[in-house]
């Protein structure tokens, strides 16, 4: 069997430039002093025999790992994977090494993904989904591990939460809906009961009772395309047929407009308009056109970075409030909003 060559190691690198083992240390160490004279011949020892800095034996030590748990699921969907697309890009760009932790919905799953961040030395975890009990997130803080919440509605120590206005789109949906002659109205869901689709249904029911308009409301399934497809037939096979369904994500919208469409023979918007909630890239497409609101994704990212890359505080609650923009496009009569 072929031997298996020893990896090269600071001390190695320390011999061949004839300096200490300290002084390459020193070299590889941001804003550590060294001399110039000798920085070159540290950096062209290690260019000669291929040193690599272990960052995470040096975290370890220093327990700064730069490592963030990113833990969620359903991260197939393009929310989701836009999300992640954004919040990795401006992790790297700050020297931060994300891991991804796949959950299930479960609050149990997030509970078990956060400790293994923490055996992991991470130093901060980015939760996408469910919410962790209060003990880990006491054990989490305990640790030093750092967390953001995104879209999630319970306060923790030592914790960031990343908010949009649900209840106030939603309320805007309705409102679209009435200036565009609707009155017998509809919310399709899902079963997820997550804080942010709960409060978009919440906000587009108060805000119909304030108005003295009734709204059927039906929930179905996990949130993806199919229940949109089932919700739809649930819908509009009722005897007073809604003549506008807002949906809590696009994916449930995409799944009600085809219903509409394609089992149903109706018109959109003439027939049935529809208003989404994620603005994503299927919602622009020419076969739904969807009117939506647009979750702030590069916000969203940027906001939890920043506030990693800031020093730890004493423990407080940050709450920030995002909004997210209503993108009109054809889905519903008069398509301008206006």
């Amino acid at each position: 069997m072929p031997v298996r060559k020893a990896s090269v190691s600071a001390k190695d690198v320390a011999a061949r430039a004839g300096v200490s083992r300290a002084a390459v240390s020193r070299t590889f160490t941001p804003g550590a002093s060294v001399s110039e004279e000798t920085r070159s011949k540290v950096i062209a020892a290690a260019e000669a025999l291929g040193y690599q800095v272990n960052q995470l034996a040096r975290g370890l030590i220093s327990r700064k790992t730069g490592i963030v748990a990113v833990v969620g699921a359903d991260l197939a969907t393009p929310y989701r994977s836009e999300l992640l697309r954004a919040l990795t890009e401006r992790l790297q760009a700050v020297g931060r090494v994300a891991i991804l932790i796949n959950t299930d919905r479960s609050d149990r799953s997030v509970d078990m993904a956060l400790q293994t961040a923490i055996r992991y030395r991470a130093e901060a975890a980015i939760v996408l989904s469910g919410m962790p009990d209060k003990s880990i997130s006491d054990l989490c803080h305990r640790n030093g591990l750092r967390l953001v919440l995104i879209n999630r509605d319970d306060a923790h120590s030592g914790s960031i939460q990343i908010r949009l206005n649900d209840a106030e789109a939603a309320r805007l949906a309705l409102t679209s809906f009435l200036r565009a002659g609707c009155r017998t109205l509809a919310v399709a869901t899902s079963n997820a009961g997550t804080p942010s689709l709960v409060a978009r249904e919440e906000g587009f029911l108060a805000e119909a009772h304030r108005s003295g308009l009734s709204v059927t409301c039906e929930r179905f399934g996990p949130t993806g395309y199919e229940s949109g497809l089932a919700l739809g037939e649930r819908l509009l096979v009722l005897p007073e047929r809604p003549d506008a369904i807002f949906c809590t994500t696009d994916l449930i919208a995409c799944g009600v407009m085809d219903a509409a469409r394609h089992r149903f023979s109706l018109s959109i918007p003439d027939n049935l308009s529809v208003i989404g909630f994620d603005d994503i890239p299927q919602a622009s497409w020419d076969s739904y056109q969807l009117t939506t609101f647009r979750q702030p994704i590069e916000e969203i990212a940027s906001s939890a970075v920043d506030w990693l890359a800031e020093e730890e505080g004493d423990g407080e609650v940050r709450v920030i409030h995002l909004t997210a923009p209503m993108s009109w496009r054809q889905s519903v009569r008069g398509g301008n909003g206006k």
